[in-house]
């Protein structure tokens, strides 16, 4: 069986050149993957409705950003320019991982070309991250009682800050976060489950602590698991600070992605962060996700 792979050439939103994140790794990633062959055709998303991101957002956030009329204070956290690209982009990118999760229902496994958007909160969005996708897809899920109880396992160099402020009160939702403790967000946002690791933490190390938090998550009860694969860990990544091979990159989607199958339970995987220094090598690291999956499938 073919792993289900969601994209839409809408995911390249037009940023200024000089912006820090990578957003032509979009484009360039659904190319590379139909270049090795890990799919053949991917599966179009339609844009998030409103009543499906209203769940994990406010009605007066998504009507700013859908009118463009969020202040400059605001679009500076976020990181974009709230242009008409930008804004189809976020709901473009939301509407994938939406779709995404109701694929992993049916097939076990599914992924996303994007997403990971875990900085926006139910009010506002920061750091390159717009609508938080994941929550809405969380949300969505368990409104069409698709799953009940939902894990969200963020293996991105930052902490998960907006997720874990949107679900702080929801049992029915548990986040785990595994990230550079000295990294941004600076303030961080108590998740149900936070590991905070040290700069140039290199692989031994990081699969070791991984595995182990693994193991604990297992003595738990999950009906879905959402997976955001960041790759900024990366030991060559702009804003990683931990030291993270590429075969460390590879084995640590193994070991998580090969758990949650083995234990039947749906996973949706989504991109999460990446900014190497090496533009080539951010699409294939971030490729690893999708190889991952389609090997086990």
């Amino acid at each position: 069986m073919e792993l289900p792979i969601v994209n839409h050439p809408d995911y390249v939103a037009k940023i200024n050149d000089d912006n820090k994140f990578p957003i032509k790794k979009f484009g360039e990633l659904a190319n590379y993957l139909k270049e090795i062959k890990i799919v053949k055709d991917f599966i179009i998303p339609k844009p998030c409705s409103f009543e499906t991101l209203n769940e994990a957002h406010s009605k007066d956030y998504i009507l700013k950003i859908k009118e463009k009329s969020l202040d400059l204070l605001s679009q500076k956290k976020i990181g974009f320019p709230l242009n008409d690209s930008v804004v189809r982009r976020s709901y473009v990118a939301t509407g994938g991982t939406v779709l995404a999760s109701k694929l992993a229902i049916n097939h076990g496994l599914a992924c996303n070309t994007a997403g990971g958007s875990h900085h926006a909160t139910f009010n506002e969005g920061a750091g390159f991250c717009v609508f938080n996708d994941v929550a809405v897809a969380t949300r969505y899920l368990q409104k069409k009682g698709y799953a009940r109880r939902i894990l969200i396992v963020d293996l991105d160099v930052h902490q998960g800050n907006g997720t874990a402020d949107i679900f702080k009160d929801d049992s029915s939702v548990f986040t785990f976060s595994m990230h550079c403790k000295s990294n941004y967000p600076a303030k961080k946002t108590k998740s149900n489950l936070d590991v905070e690791l040290d700069d140039n933490l290199e692989d031994k190390e990081y699969l070791e602590i991984l595995k182990k938090y693994i193991m604990y998550l297992n003595e738990e009860s999950f009906d879905f698991v959402f997976y955001i694969a960041g790759v900024d860990i990366h030991h060559n990544d702009r804003l990683g600070k931990l030291k993270i091979s590429d075969q460390g990159i590879k084995k640590r989607d193994q070991i998580v992605i090969g758990n949650f199958y083995q234990k039947r339970i749906p996973l949706c995987g989504v991109l999460g962060g990446g900014y190497n220094k090496d533009f080539n090598k951010l699409v294939e690291l971030h490729s690893m996700l999708h190889k991952s999956c389609a090997e086990i499938i």
